[in-house]
């Protein structure tokens, strides 16, 4: 067959000149329904290879073979934004050789382009290629949409391989990725499940205290002043987000407010509201859902950006030093606002930063939506068991039992007083969920070996992860 393309991943990975202790990179726009990792690594291992550290954008329940790989040596490094509980539950236990290399989202283009990450190889998962390389992940019975984790591996990495189940005839006219910047090209049967893109925190909630939560914090930005023309604006994608988006879109109908842009990771939620008018455009990085993928494959309004456009701080600019508004998650938030997305209350390994860090840091509005309670395990607490994104750049805490604001934003806390919403301090916050579930026992890991770096966006180590072994789980 003409142009890049070879016969196997095996064959690819010779061609590239793979040996020990070399990097492989890999992105995550496939989510949960990813083929392409636990392939090329199964060559690997088949070719003999030892010491490989892997840098993934994110590392997903499916990818559950690592820890087989890290225990007979394969595998000894890795470094991701995100890692799921599955994978991240045997982390903790120690099982890796160095300790995971926690980045942000706009922090891994950002280290690949001052050099302190480099990559060897970099599989790109491309739903649909030519035989040259050009590459695009809105089409294809793959499709996933937008491939922004994967510019920057393309661009940064050695040797670029492309793995592909829809091989389409040269040149591939709407790509995402150009030839210029890939080397070999192979054909799999299935490079991932696009089922797998929707996770069950994709969709909006239908509890009763987080449609509460919801309907607070689309008050609180309203309250804020920055729901206006031209608003700008990012959600996760848990359900108490996406049901706050909602809450969003009914306030900016009735009060006629055109915005100009929702980004990060699209969902059909966003998408919905760009089709009624809430925005004029989408800026996405990441598709979380099918209704997305669809959306960019036909809507010129929606575009596809990549890791470093959308957060970087090495960037002349970033989309996320545009936003008026974000609305986040966490597991645990302190008296000092700093918030924990990486570890469970046991402090097992459960997630990531991801664009966590970078929307805060960049946002006019950081807000974190949870529930003052999880398994009777208080939301609230002295001092978080891992800082994912510091106090300093988050605004206000929503929960069921009242909003804190941050008192560095004493303009905000002026503004929200004047609303009919319960402000309380987070003190207070603390003090309702200590009474309802008690004073959680304090974590003893001080002698435990890290396991885990946190490094912020700037490169700066901001937190140590260190070993657990906990046989059972409560987040």
């Amino acid at each position: 067959m003409q142009g890049k393309v070879v016969n196997s991943i095996t064959d690819a990975l010779r061609l590239a000149g793979i040996r020990d202790s070399m990097t492989l990179s890999f992105h995550h726009h496939l989510r949960n329904g990813d083929y392409v990792l636990n392939l090329v690594m199964s060559a690997v291992r088949e070719l003999g290879l030892k010491d490989i550290t892997i840098n993934a954008s994110a590392i997903f329940d499916c990818h559950l073979p690592l820890v087989e790989l890290i225990k007979d040596g394969t595998v000894s490094g890795l470094e991701c934004n995100y890692l799921g509980a599955l994978v991240g539950k045997s982390i903790s236990s120690g099982i890796l050789k160095k300790p995971v290399i926690f980045r942000t989202h706009g922090g891994r283009p950002a280290d690949l382009e001052r050099g302190s990450a480099h990559i060897d190889i970099a599989f790109i998962a491309a739903p649909t290629a030519d035989s040259q390389g050009n590459i695009s992940g809105k089409y294809g019975p793959s499709a996933c949409g937008s491939l922004g984790y994967a510019f920057a591996d393309a661009r940064y990495a050695d040797k670029v391989v492309a793995v592909t189940d829809n091989l389409v005839p040269y040149p591939l006219a709407d790509f995402s990725i150009a030839e210029t910047e890939v080397d070999y090209v192979v054909i799999q049967d299935r490079i991932g499940d696009p089922g797998g893109i929707v996770s069950g925190t994709t969709r909006i909630t239908r509890d009763p205290i987080g449609l509460l939560m919801a309907d607070m914090a689309a008050e609180a930005i309203k309250a804020s002043g920055l729901l206006r023309d031209g608003f700008s604006f990012q959600t996760g994608a848990g359900g108490a987000s996406l049901a706050a988006a909602f809450a969003l879109e009914k306030i900016m109908l009735k009060e006629c407010i055109q915005g100009s842009f929702a980004s990060g990771g699209i969902t059909s939620q966003l998408v919905n509201m760009h089709k009624r008018g809430c925005f004029e455009t989408l800026l996405d990085v990441q598709c979380f859902d099918l209704g997305a993928v669809e959306s960019i494959r036909v809507n010129p309004q929606h575009k596809e950006i990549s890791a470093g456009h959308y957060a970087s701080p090495e960037a002349a600019s970033a989309v996320v030093d545009s936003l008026d508004a974000v609305i986040l998650g966490a597991t645990e938030v302190d008296l000092s606002f700093n918030v924990n997305v990486h570890t469970n209350s046991q402090g097992l390994i459960m997630g990531g930063s991801g664009g966590h860090s970078d929307t805060a840091a960049g946002a006019k509005l950081a807000i974190i939506i949870a529930p003052l309670m999880r398994a009777r395990m208080p939301l609230i607490v002295d001092r978080v068991h891992t800082v994912s994104t510091p106090g300093d750049t988050i605004d206000m805490v929503v929960t069921q039992y009242g909003i804190a604001v941050n008192p560095r934003r004493a303009d905000l806390f002026d503004l929200l007083r004047q609303s009919r919403l319960n402000i309380v301090t987070i003190e207070e916050l603390k003090e309702t969920a200590e009474k309802i579930c008690g004073k959680p026992k304090a974590l003893n890991d001080e002698d435990g070996r890290i396991v885990a770096e946190v490094h912020y966006r700037d490169g700066s180590i901001i937190d140590t992860i260190r070993h657990r072994n906990h046989p059972h789980t409560d987040n």
